[in-house]
């Protein structure tokens, strides 16, 4: 639970309808496995401790006896256990029963939450036999404990706030789950019992995806399962655990898995921070109940993803990356639409970037309907360009039809440093910066010369790291990368070159051509000057912004996080050396990003001063 990682788990017990003494063995058993496994929170169904398919026998004092005997001994249970248990049982309450739910830790039952929706319809007849309960709080003078729909659960020594509703309530307009949200809580647990029909299963997962990304929570979802009657119904224990609009983990049907995840609460809290319309705040009727957990590092279940920015799975990638192209597409095409012109001009080095510019505007002049040789591609080779990276501009440029020049600089940058005083051959920033401001210089006068826009190409990692000349690449009219980091652009030109087998071989030589500036002095193909060795891996560094931006975590979280997504790949010591230079990069560039051009947001981490980040050029550095 340091640094606010959570772990949640949701389970089905095998059960069978009416056995109270014997689904009180299958939940202790669960709960066991819960606190072995360190769950801080485990969910389980709806009614699981008579069985949910009980029917009429529900009327019957015996199970309702039964049924309270059962909890009684789950309650003493968890004597001297940290996990709170959400499980689904029958409550009495001033002559009236209930399908609730009952938060029990530490040998007690903290609280009880009657369910508000009963449904009475098709399969479901609970109207038959339980009430709905929409009043006030209570108080259940047999268990000690409160008894109503506006209970919150809170860690007296932690930021764990568990509220719960049940089954049908998730489904209603008015989910009791809106309030509890907005009252504070992060974790939502629902004890359910869904029967399975066809197709339901994906309704059912995008249900409590949406409503754990709709109230910014952890949203822990347990189904009853087979143990259930299938007199008219089958069970397919679909438990999900999902955490602000992503599913961290699902049962497979049919199986009554068990399932566990880890919830950044810490995350949930920054995420309503930042959501000024999210109107979190003490709401009227609630009730907390306090419980206390030890203190302690949760075991991660799951090793972070090492590449936050980059869908894992080829098909989603594939999908990601043609939705992020449009948009860059759009964001330019948008532009010459709007001011009323036709030809573009990009900066083409044989890199990555560039690369990405290229095909984005090749793209935009397609969608608009203008020749592509309205795209201007000028590659300006001067002291450190490689033949391999001017051989690829040249052929990627021509292979796309475009209008490709070159404009060799070299002779302008000698004269430009000779005027200066420059000895020309000592390799210092002015000798470096001399030759990307010339490039920038050119590039828009020819784009003035022929009434175009100039297609910045810097991507989002560079921005974060200020790894840019200022006023020289760092310069354009419109940039189409600007919220694309290193990692994603290696996969959007991937893509490309898959999509476009006429420029696949030049694409994939430029992407594994090695990254580097080339303002070195060099000779032949060899590049002097990568840049991964000067300022570090861009796979760690975007990590580091993903984690710092999206989820606002502090230096110390994300170097345990990026301790366990490289495991193996990292030392300690490497992971310290880089995450002290991006810190340090990131702060003391504000200035180049307090004044960036124009360009297409793609995705929710963006550096724009005009809406995403705003930060004071000379902040302190903030770990």
């Amino acid at each position: 639970m340091k640094d606010g990682i959570y772990k949640v788990a949701a389970a089905t017990p095998h059960i069978r309808p009416g056995d109270c003494a014997g689904n009180a063995d299958a939940i202790i058993t669960l709960i066991g496995r819960a606190e072995k496994e360190g769950a801080n929170v485990l969910v389980l169904p709806e009614l699981c401790v008579t069985g949910y398919t009980a029917g009429d026998l529900f009327l019957l004092d015996s199970l309702i006896s039964g049924a309270e005997e059962a909890v009684d001994r789950i309650a003493d249970f968890t004597a001297g256990k940290d996990v709170l248990v959400i499980l689904g049982a029958p409550a009495m309450m001033r002559g009236k029963l209930y399908s609730a739910a009952f938060a029990i830790q530490r040998g007690r039952v903290l609280g009880i939450v009657p369910k508000k929706h009963v449904p009475n319809y098709a399969e479901f007849y609970e109207g038959r036999i339980f009430s709905e309960y929409d009043g006030e709080n209570d108080f259940d003078d047999k268990l000690n404990c409160p008894f109503g729909g506006k209970l919150l659960f809170r860690q007296k020594n932690g930021p764990l706030v568990v509220a719960a509703e049940v089954c049908e309530d998730l489904w209603a307009p008015d989910s009791p789950s809106v309030e509890h949200a907005l009252s504070g809580a992060l974790v939502i647990c629902n004890p359910s019992a869904s029967d399975e029909t066809t197709a339901k299963a994906d309704y059912r997962r995008s249900l409590v995806s949406m409503q754990s990304a709709k109230l910014c929570c952890a949203y822990v979802y347990a189904d009853a399962g087979r143990g259930e009657s299938t007199t008219d119904t089958v069970y397919a224990g679909h438990n999900l655990i999902a955490e602000n609009g992503k599913t961290l983990a699902e049962g497979r049907l049919f199986e009554d898995e068990f399932i566990v995840a880890d919830v950044d609460l810490a995350y949930l809290a920054h995420d309503r921070r930042r959501m000024t319309s999210f109107g979190c705040g003490r709401r009227a009727g609630y009730a907390e109940i306090y419980f206390e957990q030890d203190v302690k590092e949760t075991k991660l279940s799951e090793k972070p993803d090492k590449n936050p920015f980059v869908p894992a799975v080829k098909g989603d990638l594939d999908k990601r990356a043609e939705e992020i192209l449009r948009l860059q597409t759009a964001g330019l095409a948008g532009r010459l639409s709007n001011c009323g012109i036709k030809k573009c001009v990009v900066g083409v080095s044989g890199g990555l970037d560039s690369t990405l510019a290229l095909l984005v505007s090749v793209r935009a002049v397609d969608s608009v309907g203008l020749p592509r040789k309205n795209v201007i591609a000028v590659t300006m080779p001067c002291f450190g360009t490689t033949g391999r990276t001017r051989r690829n501009a040249e052929a990627l440029s021509r292979a796309l039809g475009t209008d490709f020049r070159v404009v060799d600089i070299g002779e302008s940058v000698r004269l430009h440093l000779r005027d200066i005083g420059h000895d020309g051959t000592t390799t210092d920033t002015a000798y470096e910066n001399a030759q990307a401001r010339e490039r920038t210089q050119v590039l828009f006068d020819i784009a003035n010369m022929n009434g175009a826009v100039l297609v910045g190409t810097g991507d989002l990692s560079e921005l974060a790291l200020g790894w840019c000349t200022y006023n020289g690449d760092h310069m354009s009219s419109y940039s189409v990368n600007a919220s694309v980091p290193k990692t994603l652009v290696r996969r959007l030109v991937a893509y490309e070159a898959e999509r476009l087998p006429e420029v696949g071989a030049v694409l994939r030589d430029v992407l594994d051509t090695p990254v580097s500036p080339e303002l070195l002095p060099t000779g032949g193909d060899t590049v002097v000057q990568p840049t991964e060795e000067i300022i570090g891996p861009y796979e760690l560094h975007d990590f580091f912004l993903y984690h710092l931006l999206r989820r606002g975590s502090s230096a110390a979280k994300i170097k345990r996080l990026a301790l366990a997504a490289f495991d193996g790949e990292y030392s300690e010591r490497e992971i310290d050396k880089w995450l002290d230079v991006f810190f340090r990069r990131f702060f003391s560039s504000a200035f180049k990003r307090n004044c960036l051009p124009d360009g297409a947001k793609v995705g929710s981490v963006s550096l724009s001063p005009r809406g995403d980040w705003r930060m004071p050029s000379d902040a302190a550095v903030i770990k």
